[in-house]
């Protein structure tokens, strides 16, 4: 099943080497719960979210679904470390949200973690967010 993000552009949601390579096609790579759960925080905070802005003159290229030729990628690779991130799955999501810190945002999901779509976890400790959709068995688990 594929899921068109009601409020991001595809390559906001996936590095620039899969965005030159695939194009539209690379919608296959989202996982939808991720997607829903994305659209779902825009929606209810209703403020910007960033997640890639390389389209528009950026630094962030690795924030959503990465491949082999991104650097974290790569460098584990090269030393010679599992790296099973649910970014590489499609999973993953580092964003920040305009006018809130991370804390901030971490608290404001959990405070409304029973209208989550689907399960997630977050990063604790970070000044980004990243959020998955990895299911762990809990609203929200931290790592």
């Amino acid at each position: 099943m594929i899921v068109i993000p009601k409020y991001y552009r595809l390559h906001e949601l996936v590095c620039d080497h899969i965005y030159e390579k695939y194009g539209k096609q690379a919608f296959t790579f989202l996982d939808p719960r991720q997607v829903i759960n994305m659209d779902w925080i825009r929606e209810k905070l209703d403020l910007p979210v960033y997640v890639n802005n390389y389209k528009w003159g950026g630094h962030q290229t690795q924030s959503g679904v990465r491949c082999n030729l991104c650097r974290l990628v790569k460098d584990k690779t090269d030393n010679n470390e599992v790296y099973v991130s649910a970014h590489i799955q499609g999973q993953a999501d580092d964003f920040s949200v305009k006018g809130m810190t991370a804390d901030q945002v971490r608290e404001w999901i959990i405070e409304h973690k029973e209208d989550l779509p689907y399960n997630i976890r977050l990063e604790a400790n970070v000044e980004w967010i990243h959020m998955d959709c990895r299911d762990w068995g809990k609203k929200i688990t931290f790592f």
